[in-house]
């Protein structure tokens, strides 16, 4: 590095305070990216057990019943029109990411209710997506701070989700 005036460092600093902000924009909005697509994957199959939640709890014979009823598949938790699924949202403020949906119905079928067990889709996604989350922002302010090529030596790492 070369010599660099007090005032010269300072702005290079200054420098990189942003860039630090910005990677963590772009880091958050990679990663809950990442998580949505997984919950919404998610909805219409069981899932096992995530963290402190248990596997998904098999559909009741009236809950299949009153699916194939109104046109639906059999056995697909979660999963009717759609509209729950495509509800699912994701928000970044700040240092701040958040995936998850207004639906009252997303509400009982993450947290359970007096007639249904709890299916923790959004929580469970995010759990089984822990490490994936890690990397993504991990990487992206490495080289957003280093250059892009800098991950062990040679691996790119801006635009790899």
């Amino acid at each position: 590095m070369p010599d660099m005036t007090p005032v010269e460092f300072a702005a290079l600093l200054g420098g990189m305070v942003v860039e630090v902000e910005n990677a963590a924009q772009e880091g958050l909005e990679r990663a809950t990216k990442l998580v949505q697509r997984e919950v919404r994957a998610e909805l219409g199959h069981y899932q096992g057990a995530a963290g402190p939640f248990p596997a998904w709890a098999e559909l009741a014979e009236s809950t299949k019943d009153d699916r194939v009823r109104q046109g639906y598949p059999e056995n697909e938790p979660g999963l009717r029109s759609g509209e729950m699924r495509d509800g699912i949202e994701r928000n970044v403020q700040g240092r701040t990411g958040r995936v998850g949906s207004n639906d009252d119905k997303m509400v009982y079928f993450e947290l359970g209710s007096a007639k249904q067990p709890p299916r923790a889709a959004l929580a469970g996604a995010l759990i089984r997506k822990e490490e994936d989350v890690a990397r993504v922002i991990g990487r992206h302010f490495v080289g957003r701070l280093f250059g892009e090529d800098v991950a062990n030596g040679s691996v790119p790492v801006i635009g790899d989700e």
